[in-house]
């Protein structure tokens, strides 16, 4: 693969959505000043649109949609325009009921074990709610399922490469960011290997998160080697959205049924340490092995239906090896497709209401709206020792902004916070009690929440949540604690600085 030539080719790609989006821009300014001075009518007529859209955004508590129902009042035309361009989520576009569809299909494959959530209510009555929320939402509980947590993205991309090895049946991927280097470069003999003899391989990349690798050569290399792929969200294809909202974020390996991996670590150098892009890479991840994987399995394969627009045989990929193992595991999958309740946000609603005696949450961004906000500050004002820990380094410097800005408040009111002083961490984990631990692919801002596809686990009663919050205790010795004061006493053009991009962070 001629890696010069893939980013010429993904620069070549990016280059033409950013003219896209500057033509938007100007034709929003242009149709805005001509509907003004000359289309009286037309500029009434959407000046009605724009009230009855703020209407409809203002039954919806988000605070993202507070923020487009505020544009859409001030500037009632070019805030419609803008709003249509960029803001609506559109839970009926034909990606979102193909997979809602395809989630319903699955939900009758995936069968909930009784025994084990009134086994959960006898162990943990306090977190059983967690457990039966995302039941309703069609996410099963399982037991016999072996976990193992990775506290660094090196050890866990090795333990996936041992196992893609072993695999004798097939191999599903699913990861937003693929990169050129050596950890691809080593998968990808792999998956050669393993299709040249018999095993099924078939990988779902997010053309965003993949800008620099998905080129023409590369596509056509998988096809030669027997590779099934498909790519999520072509860019060029979606030229009137941001290009880096509504990605398939999901990070999902699944080997021969038996074996899955999900968590922060994509496929990519700087995720192993092999090179250095924000100082020291702090990731995390688990491997199941068991029942639970089946969940994986489904969510992969619903995915592939939404894209490929065919209905999947889900029978020659389910778990052939048992396995005895303490606790239970709840694998669970978000996304804008939701219509009633996004598990992305809601689940960790539920933990960190249900927190008693401590809530430990890593992200690498903090960017919360006000209902989340306001738990994790209720959780911290009725005795919970609530911390969270975010980079000191950072990939985005808008977000760092947006995520300093939010420290005040829950500063004030009691949370304690750390910035990882080594370099970038990239952890998406929410650990309590001892008891329950969620450990996936979603940040703590509002992509992850609310615009991207994502994916978690729930593991509680396993000895894994002990060795995530080991890791947690071990990250907060190379981490500099954030006071009230000191934030009072940022400089301020900094402040200056986030408070507007606070305001615009929902779009950001």
């Amino acid at each position: 693969m001629n890696l010069l030539k893939a980013k010429i080719s993904g620069i070549a790609r990016g280059v033409i959505v950013f003219i896209a989006l500057v033509l938007q821009v100007a034709t929003m300014f242009i149709i805005s000043s001509a509907l003004q001075q000359y289309a009286t009518v037309a500029y009434l007529f959407i000046e009605m649109l724009s009230v009855i859209l703020a209407f409809r955004l203002a039954n919806d508590y988000k605070e993202y949609k507070e923020f487009w129902l505020v544009i859409v009042i001030v500037l009632p035309v070019f805030g419609y325009f803008m709003y249509f361009m960029w803001g609506r989520t559109s839970v009926n576009r034909g990606i979102n009921r193909r997979l809602r569809k395809a989630e319903e299909d699955a939900a009758k494959m995936m069968k909930q074990d009784h025994d084990a959530m009134n086994e959960l209510k006898r162990l943990h009555p306090n977190k059983v709610q967690i457990s039966r929320y995302l039941a309703g939402q069609g996410y099963p509980i399982y037991r016999n399922t072996y976990v193992k947590y990775f506290p660094i993205g090196d050890k866990l991309l090795r333990s996936l490469i041992e196992d893609l090895r072993k695999a004798e049946k097939f191999i599903l991927l699913e990861y937003f960011i693929i990169s050129a280097g050596e950890i691809w470069n080593e998968v990808e003999k792999i998956l050669f290997d393993k299709a040249a003899n018999g095993v099924e391989v078939r990988l779902i990349m997010d053309d965003f998160g993949c800008l620099l690798l998905n080129d023409n050569d590369f596509k056509q290399n998988l096809k030669e080697h027997n590779i099934k792929f498909k790519t999520f969200g072509p860019i060029h294809q979606e030229v009137t959205r941001f290009s880096f909202n509504f990605r398939d974020h999901r990070k999902i390996a699944v080997i021969d049924g038996n074996v899955g991996y999900t968590g922060g670590v994509n496929l990519a150098d700087e995720y192993a340490n092999i090179i250095d892009r924000f100082g020291h890479w702090k990731d995390s991840g688990v491997r199941l092995e068991g029942e639970g994987v089946w969940s994986f399995t489904c969510f992969f394969m619903e995915m592939w239906e939404a894209i490929s627009k065919k209905t999947e045989d889900y029978s020659p990929y389910k778990p052939t090896v048992t396995v005895k193992a303490l606790g239970f595991v709840q694998p669970y999958s978000g996304g804008p497709h939701k219509i009633n309740s996004n598990t992305s946000a809601s689940a960790y609603t539920h933990i960190i209401n249900k927190a008693r005696e401590y809530l430990y949450i890593t992200t690498p961004y903090l960017v919360l709206d006000n209902l989340m906000r306001e738990d994790i500050i209720s959780a911290a004002n009725s005795g919970v020792d609530v911390r969270i820990i975010t980079p000191k380094r950072y990939d985005k410097w808008y977000v760092h902004m947006v995520t300093i800005f939010n420290y005040g408040y829950l500063l004030k009111n009691g949370v304690k916070i750390y910035e990882y002083s080594k370099g970038f961490i990239h952890a998406k984990n929410v650990i309590t009690d001892d008891e329950c631990g969620i450990c996936g692919t979603i940040n703590m801002d509002y992509r992850s929440l609310y615009l991207h596809y994502e994916c978690g686990v729930v593991i509680t009663d396993n000895p894994s949540v002990l060795d995530m919050k080991k890791d947690f205790l071990s990250t907060l010795k190379v981490s500099e604690k954030i006071t009230y004061e000191r934030w009072l006493h940022r400089p301020l053009r900094h402040k200056l600085m986030q408070f507007i991009l606070k305001i615009l962070s929902p779009m950001l």
